[in-house]
């Protein structure tokens, strides 16, 4: 699959390679330290040969189901680095990627993996507490296109096993296929809540390693330096943020998966200087752990909220989030506080007050794109839905609102009705509503007669388990990234 706005160039196998030659026997990928605390298998620390090898491990198994080109595979992984293994696996494989939220159930994934046109899924055997890999398979038994349930950390009846990736003595080195237009090849596939729905949007190798890039100098990432990330890869902007100004950087890429204080802390005292990619809202609580970190990448899934965010004495880069639309990056002032959005010639002010957005590397492509070409003068500005008060004669931008219609919970979206419709058929005497979060932005609380028969029976319906723990006593209830 091309897309019609993608540019010629290399792959993002292809700039994992480079830095690979570079470096063969460099550090490159490290798994958090604590990983047996929510998934199964020792923590990793590998180099760039023994990536490359486990990638080529993989899509060599991939290609062995007998799996044409650009056929989409489903990933619902943790942080860890066999999320990374196998995205650039299915790459390498000439597959299209499509990363799911780690918190989707059954009722999401099934929407989704069906408006992909996925033929495989693969996850993990257990994250945390929730059975991912039996999850799989009930999406599979509803969903007739999926073909496949592969998973790390099981040998479960009816699901292929890759944990023999990391063997060195099954491993095969396998030539990337032939594509026409490398750069323009769709790489990855992103999932976007809307009122209307869940929207898949593409991204070309090239858009990605565009934004990657863009993001990396803005922020002033060195060349083979440390990146240590708690954002999973499921978001454009999480590629932007870490994965790709890897790929393009070299260095090392150490992973966190949420959250662990002491363990976080601990990775950051080994950064010497390193980059730390986390949410925005819980910098304040987590400034005392980054130690020595040399630039703090802070990401705002909720931007309305940047300009109410305390000092801070670390080196910040802030970037606003705009869903899978884009991003835009600023750098905090002399005194640690948040400098307004730049406006310029890739932003413009709707006439309905709303912020669009064109950048190089950003744009969208609607997946499975339209039967007519998109007219490319029509669709140059992207419209965020977010409103907005530009300056233009001194180049800023501040977002004064949220998304009508949504509530964002850390970085998942909620379409109100879509939360109203689900309340009226399971207990219409219970309502949810959208409350603020220090952390979170916004949490959901609800209320009923019954919260624990309404918390189970939302359980049962395989939903969003953010949904479900709305009705948990307080003395229970738990918040997340």
């Amino acid at each position: 699959m091309i897309l019609g706005n993608g540019r010629r160039g290399p792959t993002l196998d292809d700039l994992f390679r480079r830095a690979g030659v570079r470096h063969p026997h460099a550090l490159a990928l490290v798994d958090p330290p604590d990983r047996e605390r929510f998934t199964d298998g020792a923590a990793r620390a590998l180099t760039f040969s023994q990536v490359d090898r486990a990638i080529s491990a993989f899509a060599a198994k991939l290609r062995s189901l007998g799996l044409h080109a650009d056929t989409v595979v489903g990933l619902q992984l943790p942080n860890t680095v066999e999320s990374v293994v196998a995205l650039l696996g299915v790459l390498r494989a000439g597959m299209v990627a499509a990363p799911l939220p780690l918190l989707w159930r059954q009722h999401d994934l099934v929407k989704a993996l069906d408006c992909a046109g996925a033929k495989v899924i693969v996850t993990s055997g257990r994250i945390c507490e929730e059975r991912h890999a039996e999850l799989a398979m009930q999406v599979a038994a509803e969903l007739f296109s999926i073909r496949y349930v592969c998973a790390f950390g099981t040998d479960a009846d009816g699901v292929v096993p890759f944990d023999d990736l990391f063997d060195e003595a099954t491993s095969e080195l396998i030539p990337a296929p032939h594509l026409e237009q490398p750069g323009a090849h769709v790489a990855v596939l992103t999932f976007e809540t809307k009122v209307d729905g869940i929207r898949v949007v593409a991204r070309s190798h090239a858009q990605l390693a565009a934004s990657g890039e863009r993001l990396a100098t803005e922020c002033g990432l060195p060349a083979d330096g440390q990146i240590l990330s708690t954002v999973p890869f499921t978001s454009f902007v999480a590629f932007s943020a870490a994965l790709v100004p890897w790929l393009v950087r070299g260095g090392t890429l150490h992973l966190h998966h949420g959250f662990a204080p002491e363990t976080f802390a601990t990775q950051c005292a080994s950064l010497e200087g390193g980059a730390v990619v986390l949410p925005a809202p819980a910098l304040p609580a987590l400034a005392d752990s980054l130690g020595t970190a040399g630039t703090t990448i802070a990401l705002w899934r909720a931007p309305e909220r940047m300009q109410a965010a305390p000092l801070q004495k670390h080196s910040v880069i802030d970037i606003a989030c705009f869903g899978e639309a884009g991003w835009l990056a600023t750098p905090r002032d002399a005194q640690g506080a948040v400098l307004p959005l730049p406006f310029g010639a890739d932003t413009e002010r709707t006439k309905r007050g709303t912020l669009a957005l064109r950048a190089s590397g950003t744009e969208l492509d609607i997946f499975p794109p339209a039967d007519e070409p998109t007219d490319p003068v029509a669709s140059a500005f992207t419209d965020t839905g977010m409103p907005c008060q530009a300056d233009p004669e001194r180049g800023t931008l501040i977002i004064t609102g949220g998304l009508p219609g949504l509530t964002v919970v850390g970085g998942y979206r909620f379409a109100r009705s879509d939360l109203d419709t689900i309340m009226a058929e399971i207990a219409p005497d219970a309502t949810i509503a959208a409350l603020p979060h220090a952390i979170l932005g916004e949490r959901l609380a609800g209320s009923a007669p019954e919260l624990e028969i309404v918390e189970v029976e939302l359980a049962s319906r395989r939903l969003n388990p953010l949904i479900a723990s709305a009705f948990r006593p307080r003395t229970r209830a738990t918040g997340q990234f």
